[in-house]
């Protein structure tokens, strides 16, 4: 009989910290998500979190195979069901075979975003994951659940990276619990925008949500792969230095559909790159920016990161900043 590894043994043989119908799902003691953030979101980072109790997914973001496969191979295997991949979906389309990748290695769950699930949803629950949409509106959440989505995840304005922008967490994710309720639908759904501690997981889960999924917190731990300068510089700035965007997009040749802006950090290159577009010389920027990136310049190089920076200010363990976020909401939640 092979020893049982002494992580899966804390998470499987005690009740969770807060138990919602998300632990409940996946047998978790923390009803955390790692948001999927692209690279950022490696191997290294999903199993501290997932050893932690909560759910670990891998950044598939734009589609980077010979990426995906060296971060699957490294997954911890005592605590793989409490993991998943998530995916671009307007990416996964230029090379769809990469699903089949994903689920090779019987993912708990592949998280899909910015695009229509709906070519891919039949063969995610065929597979037997569970199928994670995230949405920025009712529209898109209604046509989520249409195409069986298992688990919703309501995006406010607040977070890091791209989304609509036009909608706020705290009232986004109330009302696509009522859309859920009404549908008389089973689909669990978590909030993702500003959560960073245990004061916006109480509060996703006061709004109706089964727990959060947090990115711009875990990109400011020691696991995330991101380089240390660039994690030191958002523990002194707020979430006023925040703005989106589309410039990065133009000079990383990502080719984002206009509806969709990026919240990066501000720094002085995107103030006068975002209102001097008279004078924008692509190609020359596209240099300054990829020296900057390699010389971690970050007055020029983009830092992907959401409002939430204004509540970091160290670069911790994700492990141990899973459950400190959910013991703080526990005890919030408790008195009240």
């Amino acid at each position: 009989m092979s020893a049982i590894h002494p992580t899966e043994k804390w998470v499987n043989a005690n009740r969770a910290i807060l138990p919602t119908r998300l632990t409940h799902r996946f047998g978790l003691t923390c009803p955390i998500v790692l948001a999927p953030m692209d690279r950022v979101s490696g191997a290294a980072l999903v199993n501290a979190v997932a050893n932690a109790g909560g759910f670990g997914l891998l950044g598939g973001g734009y589609a980077d195979e010979e990426w995906l496969r060296t971060e699957q191979s490294r997954i911890d295997p005592h605590v793989a069901s409490h993991t998943g991949v998530g995916f671009i979906t307007w990416t996964l389309s230029t090379a769809p075979h990469l699903l089949d990748v994903a689920l090779d290695s019987s993912p708990g769950a592949v998280f899909l975003s910015f695009g229509d699930p709906a070519p891919y949803a039949g063969k995610i629950k065929a597979n037997g994951a569970n199928l994670i949409c995230q949405v920025g509106n009712i529209i898109h959440a209604s046509h989520a659940l249409d195409v069986g989505a298992d688990i919703l995840v309501a995006q406010g304005t607040e977070g890091g990276g791209h989304g609509l922008g036009t909608r706020t967490t705290f009232t986004l994710v109330p009302e696509i619990a009522d859309l859920i309720a009404s549908r008389g639908d089973d689909a669990l759904l978590l909030a993702a925008g500003g959560v960073a501690d245990g004061r916006g997981l109480a509060a996703a889960l006061a709004l109706g949500a089964d727990g959060a999924v947090i990115g711009t917190r875990y990109w400011a731990t020691r696991q995330a792969a991101v380089p240390t300068r660039a994690k030191q510089v958002i523990t002194r700035r707020t979430g006023d230095d925040t703005v989106r965007q589309h410039l990065y997009d133009l000079l990383r040749e990502k080719d984002w559909p206009a509806r969709y802006s990026g919240r990066v950090l501000r720094n002085a290159f995107l103030d006068q790159w975002s209102t001097d577009r008279d004078n924008l010389d692509v190609a020359v920027l596209r240099t300054q920016f990829r020296d900057a990136v390699a010389a971690e310049d970050y007055e020029i190089a983009n830092v992907i990161v959401g409002e939430a920076i204004g509540l970091i200010h160290d670069v911790d363990d994700a492990g141990a900043l899973t459950r400190t976020i959910t013991t703080d909401a526990a005890h919030i939640l408790q008195r009240i």
